[in-house]
């Protein structure tokens, strides 16, 4: 299936999802709504066991791959270097956009919410995870198949470096026909994606018809404020990675947009950047990049390079400021973009990510952690944004190191294998 026709079916399995959840939430009472949206949520995880079932083995088989076939080690080091190089910055602007934009807009001004009446669990959120020791802890896998059973992507990144690197060095006369059994699985689990990708809009049409089931579309006008200003964030910072990716790229950055629309669409559907990481490493193939590069950077930026949970970070943490009346003057607001900065360093394999960061920052600038809950309600919406954002933020930031490493064709080529 073309993948125009794929992207079509989800925007529809999108409109129909909004519409038959509204409906289920409008005729039948709320213990009846609640079982249906179970049954809704099904196809969902469905959906995202079956991209969960392959990206490890893409993972693995994609670094070792590019890895061993790289010929020389200091090519990893240096994609490495530059692939981090280009997260860090891009953390710092998403972080930075978020800070004057709830800055500017001031979201939580005038809206009269009660923390301790929002109804969701604080305790969903483990601020514990974010410490040193427990990081490198996650880093650096005790078991790969623990890792892959549980699918940590960075732990098999890890693990997949060093299996990459041990190949290598043995050579051709060693190692030679592990390499072409890892080499030939590449495509086969491309393939597989494909398979994979005809659930998609089952998926798609299961987490809208059960989210607005449970929440309905109504309290998107209670907060509207906040989500028209957290979406705009995120337009200026789309904005600004075309923007950097027409310094870095050239003209065919608007090819890459055209290309990731899908895995970018599917990522805001379920609201799952997870979702969409085979899509990504699929239209990242047809924009150019060599699977080498994209094996190495894609899983790395998945897990330091999150730049719509980034400006979710300090746009929600001075959201809940300006709800519980807590002032923060310039200094605090540049101290907490710090604190920010390096506690979202440490937050690979957590749940809820971008919220288990703001829970741990609010206690130091004095705001009532129960203002976090206000933002529950919400934060699925929130993450349809994010997740999208994720995606465009780790393609771009691949194919700008793919063009520092001289990897990327023509722009006619480019489009040549859009139109596949």
């Amino acid at each position: 299936m073309k993948s125009r026709q794929i992207t079509q079916r989800i925007l529809v399995a999108l409109v129909l999802g909004a519409a038959v959840g509204t409906a289920t939430r409008h005729f039948l009472d709320g213990d009846s709504a609640k079982e249906i949206a179970g049954y809704y949520s099904l196809l969902t995880d469905v959906f995202l066991h079956l991209i969960k079932m392959i990206i490890a083995p893409l993972v693995f088989a994609t670094v070792v791959s590019g890895i061993a076939n790289s010929g020389d080690t200091k090519t990893v080091g240096r994609i490495g270097v530059r692939a981090v190089g280009w997260f860090l910055t891009a953390s710092l602007v998403s972080l930075t956009i978020g800070l004057v934009m709830a800055t500017i807009l001031n979201p939580g001004d005038g809206l009269h919410l009660d923390p301790n009446s929002a109804g969701a669990p604080i305790d969903k959120v483990e601020t514990h995870a974010l410490n040193l020791k427990d990081f490198l802890g996650q880093v650096f896998p005790s078991s790969v198949f623990e890792a892959m059973a549980k699918n940590n992507i960075l732990q098999i990144l890890v693990f997949a470096v060093f299996f990459g690197f041990a190949m290598n060095s043995c050579g051709e006369k060693v190692a030679g026909t592990l390499i072409r059994i890892v080499d030939e699985a590449v495509p086969v689990m491309l393939r597989v994606t494909n398979y994979v990708m005809l659930f998609a809009p089952f998926g798609v049409f299961g987490a809208v018809s059960s989210v607005v089931t449970l929440q309905g579309l109504d309290v998107m006008i209670t907060y509207g404020k906040y989500l028209g200003g957290f979406y705009l964030s995120l337009l200026i910072l789309w904005g600004l990675l075309v923007l950097a990716g027409r310094i870095f790229i050239g003209p065919s950055i608007l090819g890459l947009v055209r290309l990731v629309r899908e895995p970018m669409l599917l990522a805001f559907s379920t609201a799952s950047s997870e979702a969409a990481y085979p899509g990504a490493m699929q239209a990242l193939g047809k924009f150019g990049v060599k699977k080498e590069t994209a094996g190495l950077v894609l899983p790395l930026g998945y897990s330091f390079n999150l730049d719509g949970s980034m400006i979710n970070m300090t746009f929600a943490s001075l959201f809940i400021a300006q709800v519980t009346g807590v002032h923060l003057d310039l200094g605090q607001k540049l101290l907490m973009l710090l604190v920010l900065m390096v506690s979202s360093k440490g937050i690979a394999g957590v749940p809820r990510a971008s919220l288990v960061v703001v829970a741990a920052v609010l206690p130091i600038f004095h705001i009532p952690e129960a203002g976090l809950l206000l933002v529950f309600g919400v934060d699925h919406f929130l993450d349809m944004g994010r997740s999208a954002t994720n995606v465009l933020g780790n393609c771009v930031a691949t194919s700008v190191v793919a063009k520092w490493e001289g990897e990327l064709p023509a722009l006619g080529q480019i489009q040549e294998s859009e139109d596949e």
